[in-house]
């Protein structure tokens, strides 16, 4: 019988996370590279990498990109050396290809720090090869549900599907000075409507998440930092809430394992 893989969603929340090792959501990631176990490869879908289609990076070595503004020094010296997966972008590339999709592969493209710092705490020896795809801010939930379901077929062959993004993501309504661990009551009403209808598998209810999730425009002014949820969603199966926190007053850290 084959042993799939499970797909992934994680909320990176703040870069800071990375130092903060009295922090949830750094702990959670901190085990849960030993709780999968070592894959063969990783595909990372950030929030942090948008483009107007598919891009798949094949660089052998990718940088470590510090995309990121205003915080402490020591974030800017943290490497993530972890070699590329060029024969694995070959494959996302054909596998989209196949599904009737526009894709182009990038040579140069490293790692965001939505795709390096989760890396960095789940697998710190660095030593599990990766390549990056990246989101199409405008193509909507139906889009990138789909490329979850052309690559499906990785998870077969060993490969770990990380989307990497953030469960409510309203930067407006952060507080970095807030201590609370509750979301206001318009992320806490969006954040049970999403978690139930992930769990209960309603596929077409998250679909139209806009429209039928409360408070959605309000969690996701924009939608880059959810739309990867929907290619772990399309790659994976029965979806489970496997940690949650709070960062900052509105940021839901949730992360969910699909298998």
């Amino acid at each position: 019988m084959t042993q799939y893989v499970p797909s992934l969603f994680v909320s990176h929340g703040a870069p800071t996370i990375a130092l903060d090792s009295s922090d949830p959501t750094h702990r959670f990631l901190g085990g849960l590279g030993t709780a999968l176990g070592r894959p063969k490869a990783v595909l990372v879908v950030s929030a942090h990498w948008e483009s107007d289609v598919p891009r798949v990076s094949s660089a052998s070595r990718p940088e470590t990109i510090h995309d990121f503004y205003g915080f402490p020094d020591p974030l800017y010296r943290l490497m993530y050396p972890a070699p590329g997966a060029p024969a694995l972008a070959l494959r996302v590339a054909q596998l989209l290809g196949d599904a009737g999709m526009q894709v182009t592969v990038d040579a140069e493209r490293g790692m965001d720090h939505g795709a390096w710092i989760p890396l960095m705490l789940m697998y710190p020896e660095a030593d599990v090869p990766v390549t990056q795809l990246s989101v199409q801010a405008a193509l909507g939930a139906q889009h990138h549900y789909q490329i979850g379901t052309a690559l499906r077929v990785l998870r077969s062959e060993g490969v770990l599907i990380m989307v990497s993004g953030g469960f409510t993501h309203n930067l407006g309504e952060v507080d970095f000075r807030s201590e609370s661990t509750e979301l206001p009551r318009w992320g806490e009403e969006f954040r049970t409507w999403a978690v139930r209808a992930i769990e209960e598998g309603r596929v077409e209810d998250l679909l139209n998440y806009r429209s039928m999730a409360p408070h959605a425009k309000r969690n996701h002014p924009r939608e880059e930092h959810f739309l990867p949820l929907f290619t772990a969603l399309g790659a994976g199966g029965q979806g489970t809430c496997v940690h949650t926190d709070v960062a900052y007053r509105a940021l839901a850290m949730d992360a969910f394992r699909f298998d």
